[in-house]
């Protein structure tokens, strides 16, 4: 407390300054992910879910595996590719994979509000591993609760169970992704520390082994492609590789790695803002009353959550 007041009281110069990488980092998980469900749902008219996200991670890992080749960076050892295909597997297979599943029957708007519950779930999950939530923090996991469930009963979930399962199951997965990636696995399962690669390479090959996971499991479903391919679709698509793989992922993940949780998980409060605003103005999406005040309730949880972390 003492060295808190010492740094609030320095001339606002004097003051540590977060540095510029972090500062791009929030920006893209901030703007590039909350605009990220929209295109989704645009691009699922040419592009079915497994599908979509299998070739967008794909290419973006080739891509950028390719890049830092070049730069000189050594392929990933046999032990890191194992640790890229556990947190490929959860968080961009099952994780990015049932979002889009969700969002064939539920709006882009209402699953980027629910999604927002992340926080919370991060929070019960690092439980079990000697982090225990404040008081804020449980008032928090409580809200996000209450939000939840009304965002559930809402008229767009109501309506779809399945869409409901998909989204409930791709918050989980992608949360316990991204609790082992910082704590390691579970003594169930080995207890093992997740060590990717280093640096880009590391976000390249769990995005690669995300891609084949998510390729098996559309070739489980029996998905197509739509043709011909719908050019808003087909831009879509290209945005969520650039933007939503190739940037705001790999800022993601250098969040994850560099800065607490309350940090890392900024992007939650941030995210159905914008979602939500662009799922009704561009996307032509409806939201009840009750479902705005559900999507309130989830973002002051993500409030209540931070309040008081560093």
């Amino acid at each position: 407390m003492q060295r808190m007041e010492h740094l609030l009281n320095q001339p606002p110069q004097a003051r540590p300054r977060m540095p510029p990488l972090i500062v791009a980092c929030l920006a893209a998980t901030w703007l590039i992910w909350g605009s990220t469900y929209l295109a989704i749902k645009w691009a699922l008219v040419s592009f079915p879910p497994f599908y979509q996200m299998g070739t967008r991670f794909l290419v973006a890992g080739a891509l950028l595996a390719g890049w830092v080749r070049l730069r000189g960076a050594p392929w990933p050892q046999r032990a890191e590719w194992v640790h890229a295909a556990w947190l490929g597997a959860l968080m961009l297979g099952l994780g990015y994979g049932f979002t889009a599943v969700a969002e064939v029957t539920v709006s882009s708007g209402l699953v980027v509000a629910f999604v927002a519950i992340g926080p919370a779930l991060q929070a019960a999950l690092e439980w079990p591993f000697g982090v225990k939530p404040t008081r804020s923090a449980a008032a928090g996991i409580a809200l996000g609760l209450l939000g939840v469930l009304g965002l559930a009963a809402g008229q767009g979930f109501a309506a779809s169970p399945m869409g409901l399962a998909a989204v409930l199951l791709s918050s989980l997965a992608w949360k316990l992704g991204a609790v082992w990636s910082v704590h390691g696995l579970p003594r169930a399962l080995g207890g093992r520390k997740l060590n990717l690669a280093p640096g880009a390479m590391g976000y390249a090959s769990q995005m690669l082994a995300g891609g084949v996971v998510l390729m098996v499991m559309s070739a489980l479903a029996a998905e197509r492609p739509g043709w011909p391919i719908q050019p808003l679709a087909l831009a879509s698509w290209a945005y969520l590789v650039v933007a939503g793989s190739l940037m705001a992922f790999s800022a993601f993940m250098v969040l994850l790695q560099r800065t607490p949780a309350a940090v890392s998980s900024s992007y939650a409060y941030v995210n159905p803002l914008i979602g939500l605003v662009l799922g009704v103005t561009l996307g032509g999406e409806t939201l009840h009353l009750g479902e705005w005040l559900s999507a309130g309730l989830v973002t002051a949880s993500v409030l209540l959550m931070l309040r008081g972390q560093r």
